[in-house]
């Protein structure tokens, strides 16, 4: 098992990477922390192979994190700023991610790391994912509810609340949607909107202007469309 360490100090950064490397097999979170301190604590009382690092830290930056660490510790950095992708990758970083991360993607870093890593290589050419989740929890009415996959047919922003509409319910949660979007599989949703992610089984029709689904019309914006017509019009993912 591939023992990894979390540095992050966004809450929700943390759970997303948590909830993703719970569906790979050869992966371990062995800690989560929030920032540099409490990272060398646990780096020196463990033995960790690998940390996503996230670059803008309190106190001490990601950058300056990794370039104080044994070179044995692999780094994927995670940050919401892709300028800094030049500097990841001169610290010979194994990848640089992106916020909000999908597991998609996250998986093609994982591939990266063990593809690099003769001790692991033989975890690469076996099935790495988990039994793969069809579902996340959100918090909603200070309890956490299941919302399945298949169920949602889109997904609505409400500046720091998010309204996840599915067939027989609409469940409100205090989270971002770029959060939620992260948490989605990528084949079978797609954000159309700033405001609106929408699930590409339950499309029912569609124009250049919006979506029709459950009854209901979602817009495209026009910052989306090229994207989403392309997608739709090859039928991908529907």
């Amino acid at each position: 098992m591939t023992q990894c360490l979390i540095v992050d100090d966004e809450r929700i950064a943390r759970e997303i990477l948590v909830e993703h490397l719970g569906k790979i097999k050869s992966m371990e979170v062995a800690g989560c922390c929030k920032s540099v301190p409490e990272a060398f604590d646990i780096i020196n009382s463990r033995k960790i192979d690998l940390i996503f690092l996230d670059i803008n830290l309190p106190e001490v930056s990601g950058l300056s994190f990794a370039k104080s660490i044994n070179k044995s510790i692999k780094i994927i950095f995670t940050t919401a700023y892709r300028e800094y992708a030049v500097d990841g990758f001169d610290l010979q970083a194994v990848d640089y991610l992106l916020k909000p991360i999908s597991f998609e993607r996250l998986l093609q870093a994982i591939k990266k790391y063990l593809d690099e890593n003769d001790s692991v290589a033989e975890t690469a050419n076996q099935e790495i994912i988990r039994e793969k989740s069809d579902y996340i929890f959100v918090r909603s009415d200070r309890k956490m509810i299941k919302v399945s996959f298949p169920e949602i047919l889109f997904i609505e922003s409400l500046s720091d609340y998010v309204k996840i509409h599915t067939k027989d319910k609409t469940v409100i949660t205090r989270e971002t949607i770029s959060n939620i979007e992260a948490k989605l599989p990528q084949k079978e949703f797609m954000r159309v909107h700033r405001s609106f992610i929408v699930n590409l089984t339950g499309i029912e029709s569609f124009t250049h202007e919006d979506i029709q689904i459950g009854g209901k019309e979602v817009p495209i914006s026009r910052s989306y469309k090229k994207e989403v017509l392309e997608r739709l019009e090859k039928g991908v993912g529907i």
